[in-house]
């Protein structure tokens, strides 16, 4: 059966969101963010259901979402950093579509998400280690999970996106779809 999905996966940082839009653009599927899917229906921003819900209940909103996503066909669907972590994500990307791992150095990672204020694991005193020890543990899970392997290190993420779509192209050509 040939993927149609395209899930993109990979540290924050890496460019999911802003490739994704993109490459939905280039192959002419409709854009999904599983993190905006959250807080659309919860009404509420990720460091908030962090705050009230936890770590783990967001964990559950985000595999009870992805579980959604993935029943479609056709989407391009960017996923959050830490969604490989639960083995039920990695199966159910597994089945859902091609799954395409960005990565980036940790000096890309860490330039990338400096500024930004809503992403409740990097609110430490040393966000450069935090971003390192989460990138141990998960690019194994992510690596595991990939079709794909693209680097988005010092690249516009319109070439990013480009690459994506050829590659997208060619496999479903020959998958025959």
């Amino acid at each position: 059966m040939p993927k149609t999905n395209v899930i993109l996966v990979g540290p924050m940082g890496a460019g999911k969101s802003t490739i994704g839009r993109l490459l939905s653009a280039e192959l002419d599927y409709p854009f999904r963010d599983s993190d905006r899917v959250i807080e659309e229906r919860t009404g509420a921003d990720i460091p908030w259901i962090f705050d009230v819900e936890g770590e783990e209940g967001f964990r559950d909103r985000e595999t009870n979402i992805l579980a959604e996503l993935i029943e479609a066909d056709g989407l391009v669907i960017a996923t959050g950093g830490g969604i490989v972590q639960r083995a039920q994500n990695r199966e159910l990307m597994h089945r859902g579509g091609l799954v395409c791992y960005l990565t980036a150095s940790i000096d890309q990672l860490v330039e990338r998400t400096a500024k930004d204020k809503k992403r409740p694991l990097l609110q430490v005193p040393d966000p450069r280690a935090k971003i390192r020890e989460l990138i141990e543990t998960r690019d194994p899970l992510y690596r595991e999970v990939a079709d794909l392997v693209v680097s988005t290190e010092k690249r516009s993420p319109r070439a990013v996106a480009q690459e994506i779509a050829e590659r997208v192209r060619a496999a479903n050509a020959i998958s025959g779809h």
